[in-house]
């Protein structure tokens, strides 16, 4: 799974295109791994990691990213109006997103892309605060893993991008703690900027140029490990305070 390919190659293999809500969690403090056998003390706290990451994501940002992705299928197929209608349902996620508590604000200086997945050739920084919404996630594995535990993670990547968030979780069970969860940052404002004036290209049947604004917008996207967004959120909600 990759996140190099900034279009519809990119939201394949991370967010998908189908069941994206993200599902309520199961309880973080399940006492049994998948065989039945009670956890220990460092499996339920790497559980409750797990979970705290996942919490992270947005449902309504990954929503838009699919519609998002339906829009330029729709574009591609010649069909404007679906693209429209995909582009306003995306606008509509976009300002609940902007409501939910992932939602944070931060210099993108200060967010540290994450080494596995560097942005876009094509990406253009964001000056000053910005507010931002995680709106897909991905399992990275340490090359120490046994094979067992890395045939695990791909399972894990295999659900979340199904939207079987809780699945997931369930799965890293046995793989412990050589993981990274990296996630994807977009930024709000921006991409609020680009879906609206998609929509006015597709609207005015200018295809080309609508599909252009959506490579544009995917590609303000920011990947960034876990532990960068716990900080970031945590930073944003004190100064809030």
């Amino acid at each position: 799974m990759r996140f190099t390919a900034l279009h519809k190659g990119l939201a394949l293999s991370v967010f998908g295109l189908s069941a994206l809500a993200v599902p309520a969690l199961a309880d973080d403090t399940a006492a049994t791994d998948q065989n039945g056998a009670p956890l220990t003390k460092h499996e339920k706290y790497e559980t409750k990691k797990e979970h705290r990451a996942f919490h992270h994501l947005s449902e309504n940002g990954q929503k838009a990213m699919a519609n998002i992705l339906d829009a330029q299928q729709f574009l591609a197929n010649g069909q404007n109006n679906k693209a429209v209608n995909a582009l306003r349902s995306a606008s509509s996620h976009l300002d609940a997103a902007a409501k939910a508590r992932e939602q944070f604000t931060a210099a993108e200086a200060d967010l540290h892309p994450a080494p596995q997945h560097p942005v876009s050739s094509a990406h253009t920084a964001q000056n000053g605060p910005t507010d931002w919404i995680p709106v897909g996630g991905e399992v990275i594995a340490t090359d120490v893993l046994e094979p067992s535990k890395k045939s695990a993670v791909a399972t894990a990547n295999a659900q979340l991008k199904a939207g079987q968030t809780e699945q997931a979780a369930q799965t890293l069970k046995i793989v412990g703690e050589d993981i990274d969860f990296v996630i994807a940052l977009a930024p709000l404002a921006q991409l609020q900027g680009f879906v609206n004036r998609a929509m006015t290209f597709a609207q005015d049947n200018q295809t080309d140029a609508a599909n252009q604004a959506l490579t544009d917008g995917l590609n303000t996207l920011v990947f960034v490990s876990e532990n960068v967004v716990t900080e970031a959120t945590n930073s944003s909600a004190a100064k809030k305070h």
